[in-house]
């Protein structure tokens, strides 16, 4: 729940922010789309929710394309990506922006999240809804039909268990594993956000960097690595993502090395990649309808808003009355 930090609870430790990897003419892309505006309108009338708007930076290599971490940002890389009509500002960096190892880049306005405060509001939304909140331990997904604050047994279960979908009974979908995530949160503003598309340090390796609104620190990142489940701090890493961090944006200590770097605390997240995608689909589940909504890697908060619309779409259609004949 918002305010606890666990290894397999991904949400506390991202950035968060907003800059798809979706394919463009994919149902994931369209997820994307329709949950732009509803961070644009956070940002522009919500200073409680912790999201501001701040620019956005990436830079590419052209080497970087036919590598894993390439791969997974494929739409990125590209010099026009399909979200250049949907967020402001859109623009091509011109050469003289571009370090000497960078093909191509583009910057564009986007929106980053703090995390410690955009969770709380998040359950705060819900209380005010009328929402229950309970915690339990289930080894089952149908379990949680005996969870309802009415005292009587749910309809209906939304499934939104994250990584746990690997080994919940009912579910255990094969297709989860974590994609480990190293992170260093530091005191150094630089009001900037920006992206390399890959390192040579290991195609399971990433430099990216963005200021959480309101106070909450500057995120550098990162690391990428499918199937890695190890919760403890990789020190080599730390100093590696630093150094990139810094090489990547000068300005976060004027100009000088790490040991200008004032850490808050090191991170490590395991988000809840599925090979194939975000799972958003209805079925029952021992004759109990389930509707799914997991399996959202490192994205979950720029699609967050179109993975619900989805997901409730789905719900009316279960709980809707069916026409007698």
């Amino acid at each position: 729940m918002p305010g606890d930090y666990d290894i397999e609870y991904a949400s506390p430790w991202a950035g968060a922010n907003y800059w798809p990897i979706s394919e463009a003419g994919t149902e994931a892309a369209e997820w994307d789309r329709n949950t732009w505006p509803a961070l644009e309108n956070l940002a522009r009338y919500h200073p409680e929710a912790g999201v501001h708007f701040q620019e956005a930076t990436i830079y590419n290599r052209s080497k970087d394309v036919s590598s894993s971490t390439g791969n997974y940002f494929a739409e990125r890389l590209k010099t026009e990506p399909w979200y250049k009509d949907v967020v402001p500002n859109f623009r091509k960096l011109p050469r003289d922006q571009l370090g000497a190892e960078y093909d191509n880049g583009y910057a564009f306005t986007s929106v980053c999240i703090n995390t410690a405060i955009y969770l709380p509001w998040l359950a705060s939304q819900c209380l005010l809804e009328g929402v229950v909140f309970k915690r339990a331990n289930l080894k089952h997904i149908c379990d949680a039909t005996k969870l309802h604050h009415s005292g009587q047994k749910a309809d209906l279960i939304v499934n939104c268990t994250g990584l746990s979908a690997f080994k919940l009974g009912g579910v255990a979908d094969q297709n989860m594993m974590p994609m480990r995530g190293q992170t260093v949160l530091v005191r150094n503003e630089a009001n900037v956000m920006c992206i390399s598309s890959g390192t040579d340090d290991g195609e399971e390796e990433g430099c990216y960097l963005m200021q959480r609104a309101a106070g909450g620190g500057t995120l550098l990142g990162g690391s990428y690595q499918r199937g890695n489940w190890d919760s403890q701090l990789d020190p080599s890493l730390a100093v590696r993502i630093m150094k990139r961090a810094v090489e990547l944006c000068p300005a976060l200590t004027d100009g000088k090395g790490i040991e200008h770097l004032d850490i808050i605390r090191h991170g490590v997240g395991l988000r809840p990649y599925r090979h194939g995608g975000t799972r958003i689909e209805k079925e029952r589940v021992d004759g109990i309808w389930t509707v799914h909504n997991y399996g959202h890697g490192g994205f979950g908060y720029q699609s967050s808003y179109g993975c619900s619309k989805k997901a409730l779409k789905l719900i009316e259609e279960v709980l809707s009355p069916r026409p007698s004949l």
